[in-house]
């Protein structure tokens, strides 16, 4: 069906309705151009959410990288950045395969549209003002005509009148025949132009203006078609990227499947396991031996407890189920009773006084109640915010439980022996290199490679020695860490000694001045049983956990002795009045503080016995968090 046939006459209506198709092109590319900003925005949204979850570049990420739900999610933050990039695949192809095609195509249809409009429009003129012609031309001939029939009225009048002469008879005759003459010759003209008209008229609505009509159509029709064009684009620009979607979905779906709950929990015990050994049997005190004695055998047994008892430091596990270590050494290393009073006037030393109410066996506070005053108070930690500025560790990782510390050696091991095997690389690469100069001295000097060589050489050099510094720590760990049979044994054996009194005397663990845990060096875990038959009530096997110090902690201050104090008691050190010593450990709320005269003599004091002097930069180096 063709618009030029049965549109002949629409010739306005054909121009709004193409108007309005440019109008839809329009809309339609407005359309595609904010679905595109949609899908960069969302891109953008998407790559900002996964940037924004991905791990910080910190020591943290090292460890969340073992465990395989942070490895599945960091997966599927990649993952879902790929999808991200789909998106932005999408709208670079609707700008470029839609968006630019429409905004072309509208300025070639717009053009288009209008040639042919002026082309309707030249053509319409035209036979317009042949139709004006055609009526002038009929105009003039009907006004010919009435002029004739005038004159040949007048003419007829004055023929007939006797009165007229005959020159005005020849008059009227001659100016009939000239007005016939004009009518006939309007007559020929109207007649002929209204052929020429009919014939342009006919060319016109059935030449002219279908063809005009005709090529509007087919460009109507083209610009439907290429909106349809662009709407199967517009779909599979989407389909396009559907399978690159789909692998994003697929890996999203195999990292939630590559989650493994044990092996996560195998991990936690491998990241956090300290080496240690649980804490043996807490020793039965019997607070009614005293009430049973007199004074003569109380001071008689304790004289003999005071002979036959060796003086010597008695150190408490630090165990790593419990974070506030600073705490729970002073429960367990300092002396279980509150510290004897200053004397007033040169009173006798307040040990020579064995039951004296102030005495170390006396008034002794309930484990559980000390443990309950330390889970209450506010726990002391290494300060990390420190480490994170910019601080670190000992080299020798000796902050770090046993086998935490067996993990870092060995792990800092390996990194050392690949940083070796690189410089081993470099150097049989130069050496070959060196090799070639010599053969071909056009391609270089051999000698120009040397001080690289020794460069290498130097590096090896220092590389070995530090590789070989640290597995002589690592060895020493390793020794020093409780093998599966001695724990076994030892499980074993406090099984069997339900109602002996039991002496855990272990290392005690340190504690720097800024709160750091540190574990003490060459120190070896022995289980021994000792038969004491002089004491009456020890006629069970003693077990004692000793670990050997070779390294000392670290001084925080002095102190000035006040008084004099005899120390007879378990892990307190003897002192003279006036005499300095220096402060290890300040009071940590019990009345003790811990002093060291040498290397080989350190141990508690009552705090009120002396006068402390810190030093700022230890205490500045705590952190309580």
């Amino acid at each position: 069906m063709s618009w030029g046939s049965e549109l002949w006459d629409q010739f306005d209506n054909l121009e709004k309705h193409t108007q309005w198709g440019i109008e839809f092109v329009e809309k339609y590319t407005k359309f595609v151009k904010e679905r595109s900003e949609i899908e960069t925005s969302y891109a953008k949204q998407i790559r900002n959410l996964s940037k924004k979850y991905q791990p910080k570049k910190n020591s943290r990420e090292e460890d969340e990288s073992k465990y395989t739900f942070c490895r599945a999610f960091l997966t599927s933050l990649n993952e879902l950045n790929d999808y991200a990039g789909q998106h932005e695949v999408i709208a670079e192809n609707l700008t470029s395969q839609i968006i630019s095609e429409l905004s072309r195509y509208l300025q070639e249809l717009k053009s288009e549209r209008k040639s042919h409009f002026h082309d309707g429009r030249k053509a319409q003129q035209h036979i317009e003002s042949s139709w004006k012609q055609l009526e002038s031309c009929k105009r003039r001939f009907e006004r010919d005509c009435k002029e004739a029939d005038r004159a040949q009225q007048y003419f007829e009048r004055m023929d007939s009148d006797i009165n007229v002469t005959k020159a005005d008879v020849e008059k009227a005759r001659q100016h009939a025949q000239s007005r016939h003459q004009m009518a006939s010759d309007s007559k020929s003209e109207y007649s002929s132009y209204l052929q020429k008209f009919n014939q342009e008229q006919n060319e016109h609505y059935f030449n002219v203006i279908p063809n005009i009509f005709q090529k509007l159509q087919d460009m109507e029709e083209k610009r439907i078609d290429r909106i349809g064009v662009c709407m199967r684009t517009f779909a599979d620009v989407d389909r396009q990227v559907l399978p690159i979607v789909g692998k994003c979905l697929d890996g999203m779906t195999t990292a939630a499947e590559s989650i493994e709950p044990k092996t996560d929990s195998k991990q936690v015990v491998e990241s956090y396991k300290s080496g240690f050994e649980p804490p043996g049997d807490v020793e039965f005190e019997d607070y009614g031996q005293a009430m049973k004695r007199t004074a003569s055998e109380t001071s008689l047994s304790n004289s003999r407890e005071a002979k036959e008892k060796p003086v010597g430091k008695s150190k408490g596990k630090l165990w790593p189920f419990i974070k506030n270590k600073n705490k729970l050494m002073s429960l367990l290393t300092s002396p279980h009773q509150p510290p004897p009073a200053p004397p007033a006037s040169s009173p006798p030393s307040p040990s020579a006084v064995p039951n004296d109410p102030q005495s170390p066996k006396q008034h002794k506070e309930p484990l559980s109640h000390r443990l309950n005053d330390f889970m209450t108070s506010k726990p002391k930690m290494h300060c990390l915010r420190s480490l994170r500025r910019g601080g670190s560790g000992p080299e020798d990782f000796s902050h770090l439980p046993p086998e935490q510390r067996r993990k870092k050696l060995q792990g800092k091991i390996d990194e050392l022996n690949k940083d070796i095997q690189k410089e081993m690389d470099q150097r049989d690469a130069l050496t070959k290199m060196k090799d070639v100069y010599v053969k071909n001295p056009q391609m270089g000097d051999p000698a120009s490679v040397d001080p690289r060589l020794s460069e290498i050489a130097q590096n090896i050099e220092k590389l070995q020695f530090e590789a070989q510094k640290f597995e002589g720590w690592l060895a020493e760990v390793e020794e020093r860490m409780p093998s599966k049979s001695d724990t076994n044994r030892r499980s074993g054996l406090y099984e069997t000694q339900n109602n002996s009194t039991v002496s855990n005397n272990c290392a005690q663990d340190r504690e720097s001045p800024d709160g750091s845990y540190t574990e003490e060096q060459n120190s070896e875990t022995q289980v021994k049983a000792n038969i004491n038959p002089v004491l009456p009530t020890s006629s069970t096997p003693e077990f004692d956990d000793e670990f050997d110090d070779d390294e000392t902690l670290p001084t925080i201050g002095t102190c000035k002795a006040l008084y004099p104090f005899e120390g007879h008691n378990e892990g307190t050190i003897a002192v003279a009045e006036g005499e300095l010593l220096y402060v290890i450990e300040e009071d940590k709320g019990d009345g003790w503080t811990r002093v060291r005269r040498n290397e080989d003599e350190e141990g508690y004091v009552p705090s009120s016995y002396v006068e402390v002097f810190l030093e700022t930069n230890a205490k500045g180096a705590m952190t309580y968090i």
